[in-house]
């Protein structure tokens, strides 16, 4: 990739529904980096990280991978989707497929089809092993067999079986408790080193993005509020910004649920 060229851009982002959630969002998210997203509740983290891979197409504005826009042909788009691994909020399963199927749709269906079934079912093991999951015991098993913590990371394994060059996480952590959440947070970390890829996480647990992260951002009322290093959110004199970091750190005192975003 080009010097200076970013991995992920977005560019004057605009998107409404039934009223406007992005209200022209530029961000850049720099090779290698792990970037957390934070935000209010409705505030369009999760809109924003769709339009990477044009799950959500914008009103206005541009999503450019690499430096190219992933609106500029049907090409561009499928090659960037190619790049990217996309971890679904509630791991998104397909209920009637088992863990092998589930995992084997990561891999982009033009490889799966010219490649043989050996080579299929080898990816499939491996990214099991990545997520920490024992291959032989939970690949014939559906998705109401496992735990939710066990699914969470079966989702994670269909994002990194094609061995992407971007990781977006969408809430990875909701519904976890804590010991799940801690672990699945280093799992994030140590993905994200040893596939060597770009991490965009979308999380409303604010302190284990900022511990896990390189820099953060903050949407509010569909506008980038905050962006800088985990140190800078945590010191900054922005009153919303704030009150984040003095509730998260309030309940985690308590030992309270994560401030919900």
């Amino acid at each position: 990739m080009a010097d200076g060229v970013a991995t992920i851009a977005y560019r004057n982002v605009h998107k409404a529904f039934d009223h406007p959630v992005l209200s022209g969002v530029d961000l850049e998210i720099h090779e290698g980096e792990m970037f957390a997203l934070f935000g209010p509740s409705g505030t369009g983290k999760s809109v924003l990280l769709k339009t990477t891979i044009d799950l959500i197409t914008p009103d206005m504005g541009d999503v450019s991978i690499e430096g190219r826009s992933i609106f500029q042909s049907r090409e561009a788009l499928d090659e960037a989707r190619e790049k990217v691994g996309y971890v679904f909020q509630n791991a998104a399963l397909f209920d009637s497929l088992n863990v092998y199927e589930n995992v084997a749709m990561g891999i982009p269906e033009k490889v799966l089809e010219r490649q043989k079934r050996a080579v299929t079912a080898r990816k499939v093991w491996e990214a099991l092993e990545l997520v920490n999951l024992e291959p032989r015991v939970v690949l014939p098993k559906l998705p109401s067999e496992l735990s939710g913590g066990m699914r969470k990371r079966v989702g994670i394994a269909r994002a990194i079986v094609g061995r992407p060059r971007i990781l977006l996480w969408d809430e990875p952590t909701t519904g976890l408790d804590p010991v799940n959440t801690a672990a699945v947070e280093r799992l994030i970390v140590r993905l994200s080193r040893e596939l060597d890829v770009t991490s965009l996480v979308v999380t409303h647990d604010i302190e284990g993005g900022l511990e896990i992260c390189d820099r953060v951002a903050m949407l509010d009322s569909g506008r980038l509020r905050f962006c800088g290093s985990p140190d800078e959110f945590r010191d900054s004199s922005d009153p919303l910004v704030q009150a984040f970091v003095d509730r998260t750190a309030a309940e985690r005192a308590l030992d309270l649920p994560e401030f919900a975003t």
